[in-house]
């Protein structure tokens, strides 16, 4: 064979670290085919044997079936188009696998009940298209006679979550949690009624400098207190309580001037209305979904705001 030096079984065996039997099988399948034989029929490989081996075993190890591998060698298909497919199967089962652990981690976590376990299994295999459906429909309710209205087209997408093509393993747990938590009837009830607040809650001709969403103002004066160690029902909070009253007198185009134990009735209301754990809780999740910076939550101003108009509404009985 042109002075080429071959060599039995066994050196290859000891060259490449596989046992004689793998060897062999691989040279009955044709995967790494005898350069020659000696008269007695003992195989013999060529130096390109050791080679051929080694990629074989790297093939092997990284999961490709001994068909795929023979096209491989006998250069019906490139490796490059081999890798580049097995990457793709292998992404996907990648992506399968961090939705198992995904599941099982918030079933521990939650202390799940197999019937839960079975739906944040299914929540969490739902396709792409799947997912749109099922969150459409969810804010669909949520805005259900509002969507002509300009300020909920923004409203919509800030709420809408858009899982990634590879997505982290706790942004498959929070967008499970998060498709449950939409499924959820009183949730969407209650965040109608949310926005069916938001709709009134604006005040276009307000000229006090606060903004414009009663949430906002609330916000931008009670979170000053908060910081400062205001107690809601001292003295100090007496010009917050009656800052956030006059506004919202303005939202509901009264005059009335604080104190107004109707309107402070009403405000307190509409504010523990929007003090729902729910609320933040899927803001929460959605922030970490889509990979957006974890919001700032609104319950510790609401809660301040509405002991400090409860006070008031006690005072003045």
């Amino acid at each position: 064979m042109n002075g080429e030096t071959l060599h039995s079984i066994g050196d290859l065996a000891r060259r490449t670290g596989l046992t004689v039997k793998a060897i062999r099988f691989y040279a009955d399948t044709g995967i790494v085919p005898p350069t020659d034989r000696t008269p007695s029929g003992y195989r013999r490989y060529g130096s390109d044997a050791v080679a051929r081996i080694e990629l074989v075993r790297t093939l092997r190890e990284l999961g490709i079936d001994l068909a795929t591998i023979r096209k491989v060698m006998d250069r019906e298909v490139s490796l490059t188009d081999v890798a580049a497919t097995h990457a793709e199967a292998l992404d996907v089962q990648i992506r399968v696998l961090r939705q198992r652990r995904a599941v099982l981690t918030s079933v521990v976590r939650r202390g799940s009940t197999p019937q839960e376990m079975e739906l944040m299994h299914k929540l969490a295999r739902l396709s792409e298209s799947e997912r749109h459906c099922l969150i459409d429909d969810f804010l669909d309710a949520v805005f259900d006679g509002l969507r002509e209205n300009p300020v909920f087209a923004a409203a919509t997408r800030s709420l809408t979550p858009e899982l990634p093509d590879d997505p982290e393993p706790e942004q498959i747990e929070a967008w499970t949690e998060l498709a449950e938590l939409s499924q959820d009837d009183d949730f969407r009830s209650a965040l109608h009624g949310m926005a069916q607040d938001l709709a009134t809650d604006r005040a276009p001709d307000h000229a006090s400098g606060l903004p414009r969403l009663l949430a906002e103002a609330v916000r931008a004066e009670v979170a000053p207190a908060l910081e400062a160690g205001v107690e809601p029902d001292s003295a100090e909070a007496e010009p917050i309580v009656a800052a956030l009253a006059l506004y919202y007198a303005h939202i509901l185009g009264r005059q009335a001037a604080p104190p107004d134990p109707a309107l402070y009735r009403g405000l307190a209301a509409r504010l523990e209305q929007m003090n729902d754990p729910r609320r933040d809780r899927y803001l929460s999740l959605l922030a970490v979904v889509n990979g957006w910076q974890a919001p700032e939550s609104l319950e510790p101003v609401l809660t301040w705001a509405v002991a400090a108009l409860r006070h008031r509404m006690h005072e003045q009985r």
